[in-house]
């Protein structure tokens, strides 16, 4: 397999591609000034940016509230590769300069997913379903290197903080970060959810599942997507905002039908339904 740099340099290469992703809500505050713009297109021309300058991958994928699977939402990943085992991205709810960073993903290989301690590995998920279920996709890039790069992420594992959730209608970002998790079968995500990203990106989830078809799944290590086995770990949010679906209204209660508790959400996982 061809190293990460490779795939880098592929990245580089290949255009963003696909539609157009709008942040869903406004934030507040004054338009910019005239000084204010003035001032960002100086810096943008006299400052090095290094580490903004080591971006140069794209992938679009979901991610859940672990705990709460019925919480899902798209997230845009901007990444960089830092060596052969570690890439870190910034999440955004859209492509776009207007975009608001939702949180960040660390992803590691499986060689240094394995000497974690066994504590810290409930923190991680997988990524093998996210591949070879054709969710995770790098809009824009020739069908040959997304392949090289889907072969080296179905490797790894991804730890996720998101710290703004616009995805809840949160105008700012409020509360403490939530643990995100990513999914592992069939039935699990919300095929509307995945068909309107497609349809806005201009991809097609269910044809690179099967020219994935090819692509060797490894077993997934103990430890991870813990939230599988019941142990959902969650940040408690002592500033007492609620982090649950729009439609469950600002109180908080839960559907009368949804997952109760972790050991719902992995029952549900597990006959494969998808969210309500």
């Amino acid at each position: 397999m061809r190293s990460l740099a490779t795939t880098s340099l592929a990245l580089l290469l290949a255009a963003c591609g696909g539609g157009d992703t709008e942040p869903g809500i406004e934030t507040p505050g004054r338009d910019e000034r005239p000084e204010t713009r003035a001032l960002d297109a100086g810096a943008a021309l006299l400052q090095d940016k290094p580490p903004i300058d080591a971006i140069n991958a794209y992938l679009d994928g979901f991610h859940f509230y672990s705990g709460r699977i019925e919480s899902q939402m798209e997230a845009h990943h901007y990444c960089s590769v830092l060596n052969e085992d570690v890439i870190q991205c910034v999440i955004y709810d859209g492509n776009v300069r207007e975009a608001r960073i939702m949180g960040v993903e660390y992803i590691i290989g499986e060689s240094l997913f394995a000497g974690l301690p066994e504590a810290e590995k409930a923190l991680w998920h997988s990524h093998v379903h996210e591949v070879k279920s054709g969710q995770l996709v790098a809009p824009g890039l020739p069908q040959a290197a997304e392949r090289e790069l889907m072969e080296k992420l179905v490797r790894t594992y991804g730890k996720t903080w998101h710290t703004w959730h616009t995805d809840l209608d949160k105008d700012l970002p409020y509360g403490v970060p939530q643990l995100m998790m990513g999914f592992t079968a069939d039935g699990q995500a919300d095929p509307a959810m995945v068909a309107a990203r497609d349809a806005r990106l201009g991809v097609d989830s269910q044809q690179r599942r099967r020219d994935r078809a090819g692509i060797e799944a490894p077993p997934v290590q103990p430890g991870a997507d813990a939230w599988q086995q019941g142990n959902a770990i969650q940040l408690e949010d002592p500033t007492g905002h609620v982090h649950a679906p729009p439609d469950r209204g600002q109180t908080g209660e839960r559907d009368a039908d949804a997952p109760q508790d972790a050991d719902a959400s992995q029952d549900n996982a597990r006959s494969g339904a998808p969210r309500r």
